[in-house]
């Protein structure tokens, strides 16, 4: 039986896995991005990982016959060209990611294909994941960034210039402070991710008085949330902390929903599934985030299912995968 080789190219680690006709997930490795260290490089090292896993599914008796990937980046999927991409990854756009790959591993360009990371990653959740069975899908991912994808009959709109997914560079009303907007990564000002995402809230948390020394990120901004202040000399500081965390927290959640909630009433997608570390973070995001999607939508979509993924860290490579499974 013929499978593939599924790839999540990110811009701190690329896991690939080989992927059966079904969607299982037989073996998988994953490696260091090497994003200081510019795109040739990234392409052997990349290339080296799938020559690998194809040498062990041939020992279990598997052939591989075409390879996708979900990459960090804008990208073009008809020429399989990064057409822009952050700092995150030193020298990655321009890089020719298909014919680079394929003529690495000696396969047909054809054979290869490449997405966006996060149009992967939805779609393997609108394949076999929280979407499974769904005629449309919205995913939106709220972690170190912002970012969506709508899945229309199996495939992700990827718009004209292949930016289709952006959902976290659009205006939203919460991304301000005393007046100003607040500037976001893209280089924008008053987005949503420069509110909803991880390190925006961490951000907000510090806006709002909070303590560096009592929390270093935005884990430690949750698990203050979490807390109860203590009695002692240290109180009135507890819980100035705990109470800026909530209120970060609180804002993050809104502003996403309030995004989220607006892209449902644009797209009216069958499924909405909500994706990335601060899905998971627990009750304290989710409830202010679901609370203020609803508010946002109109009258006939008020049921509209909103799901947390399912796949976990292997929806990317599932995604991927399906790209090239036949």
């Amino acid at each position: 039986m013929t499978h593939v080789i599924g790839v999540d190219l990110g811009g701190t680690k690329t896991a690939a896995g080989v992927v059966s006709p079904a969607g299982e997930v037989l073996m998988s490795e994953t490696i260091p991005t090497l994003n200081r260290a510019g795109g040739e490089a990234i392409l052997d090292a990349t290339a080296a990982l799938i020559a690998g896993l194809v040498e062990r599914a041939a020992d279990a008796g598997h052939s591989v016959s075409s390879v996708g990937i979900g990459s960090a980046g804008v990208i073009d999927a008809s020429s399989g060209t990064v057409v822009s991409a952050t700092d995150a990854i030193l020298g990655w756009a321009g890089t020719e990611l298909v014919s680079g790959l394929s003529s690495r591993l000696s396969l047909h360009p054809s054979a290869v294909r490449a997405v966006n990371d996060v149009h992967a990653h939805a779609l393997g959740e609108a394949w076999l994941g929280a979407a499974a069975g769904s005629s449309s899908s919205l995913m939106v991912a709220f972690g170190t960034g912002v970012g969506g994808s709508f899945v229309l009959d199996g495939a992700p709109v990827l718009g004209h210039r292949f930016v289709g997914g952006h959902v976290g560079h659009f205006a939203s009303p919460y991304a301000a402070f005393d007046g100003t907007p607040l500037p976001c990564v893209c280089g924008g000002s008053g987005h949503v991710e420069a509110i909803a995402s991880g390190p925006a809230i961490y951000e907000s948390f510090l806006r709002f008085g909070g303590s560096a020394v009592d929390a270093a990120d935005t884990r430690d901004v949750f698990a203050l949330a979490a807390s109860e202040a203590h009695d002692g000399g240290a109180a009135a500081s507890s819980a100035g902390d705990r109470a800026a965390a909530l209120r970060a927290i609180g804002v993050g959640a809104a502003a996403a929903g309030q995004a989220v909630g607006g892209l449902i009433n644009v797209l009216d997608p069958e499924t909405v599934v909500i994706s990335g570390g601060l899905a998971d973070a627990g009750e304290l995001w989710w409830k202010p985030m679901e609370f203020a999607l609803r508010q946002e939508l109109m009258a006939p979509l008020v049921s509209v299912p909103v799901v947390r993924a399912t796949l976990g860290n292997t929806a990317a490579i599932v995604g991927a995968a399906k790209l090239v499974l036949k």
